[in-house]
């Protein structure tokens, strides 16, 4: 406490001392200082240092998210490989050549001797509760792939990614039997030109960014008219390998992609869809794996039946000598050097 505070009268003794030494020439202020000490300091002058804060008890400021993505998604995603356009978040190859293809790729022991089988589980995001059992349940080597048109994506997205999934975009594209199969109002159709194409291409791929690639089907609609253009689906794929994304033809027997990193599916195991015939293609992409050293599965919807026996075959894969990888362990270089 202030000594002006706790004795009120001694600055009023000490001011009439110090001008009796100012009368006598000085020559008692040493004698007024001995006595009295120094005068009080008014309290309007104290300043009052902060205690020191431990360096360790500085809260470290949280790096904002990447400019257009949800925030609940944005630890998922490397901000060095976003780009923000008119279209929102879209994927990109960093300055330093990282791509989305490998750095968010699911860790997998390549000098595994196994076959291997890969699978692609489409209609992600449609309906809720099926999407969320299936993330909850499924092996993350499973790739998830993303309708577009989901009503409200971002939760199911974070626990797949939260999990270990690796997510792709589901690419609507004319199909067979258009316009009775309608892909959507921003599907990639023949009838439109090539800059329109691209401008929805580019909304497509601003739903959300950190997917590892895309697939050219959206559930059981897999794009056959556009990818009977070569051309469009050329630049298609030049659009996806100059963004350093995969791309996957959901279509059996089609080429492997010419102008993007990628494969083409060997089995579509839920046409049709019922249980028997589900078991009989799980076995021949199995078969498949075998004699070829790996194969790739397409999915077009989740159901009770599809997660079920989805569940089962996976239960027991290892113990039949196949392992069940991620699609990133699955690619190959383009069939055509982009130029």
């Amino acid at each position: 406490m202030s000594d002006e505070i706790a004795h009120p009268g001694r600055g009023w003794l000490w001011l009439g001392l110090f001008w009796l030494a100012v009368f006598l020439g000085f020559g008692g202020g040493a004698l007024t200082l001995a006595v009295l000490g120094p005068p009080p300091v008014p309290l309007a002058l104290v300043e009052i240092a902060p205690e020191p804060v431990a360096a360790s008890e500085t809260p470290a400021p949280a790096a904002p998210p990447p400019r257009g993505v949800p925030e609940s998604l944005a630890r998922h995603v490397d901000p060095a490989l976003v780009e923000f356009t008119a279209m929102g978040a879209m994927p990109r190859i960093g300055a330093d050549g990282r791509m989305p293809m490998r750095a968010y790729a699911r860790p997998f022991d390549r000098q595994d001797p196994r076959p291997r089988v890969a699978l692609i589980l489409g209609g992600l995001g449609l309906r809720t509760t099926l999407s969320e059992e299936a993330i909850r349940t499924l092996p993350p080597a499973v790739a998830l792939a993303f309708t577009p048109y989901a009503p409200n994506p971002t939760p199911l997205i974070e626990a797949a990614r939260d999990r270990g999934f690796e997510t792709l975009l589901a690419l609507p594209m004319e199909p067979t039997g258009f316009p009775m199969n309608d892909p959507g109002h921003r599907a990639l159709l023949t009838g439109l030109s090539p800059g329109e194409n691209a401008q929805r291409l580019d909304w497509l791929l601003a739903r959300f960014p950190g997917h590892v690639g895309a697939v050219g089907a959206l559930t059981s609609m897999r794009g056959e008219r556009f990818a009977a253009l070569a051309e469009p689906f050329a630049q298609m794929q030049l659009a996806l390998s100059a963004r350093g994304l995969l791309y996957f033809d959901a279509r059996p027997g089609a080429p492997h992609p010419e102008r993007a990193w990628g494969l083409t599916v060997d089995v579509v195991v839920d046409e049709p869809h019922t249980r028997g015939e589900m078991d009989q293609r799980l076995a021949v992409l199995e078969r498949l794996a075998r004699e070829r050293g790996g194969a790739l599965g397409y999915l077009g919807e989740v159901t009770p039946v599809s997660l079920q026996r989805l569940s089962e075959w996976f239960a027991g894969l290892d113990s039949r000598g196949v392992v069940l990888a991620p699609v990133t362990a699955m690619m190959r270089r383009p069939e055509i050097a982009n130029r």
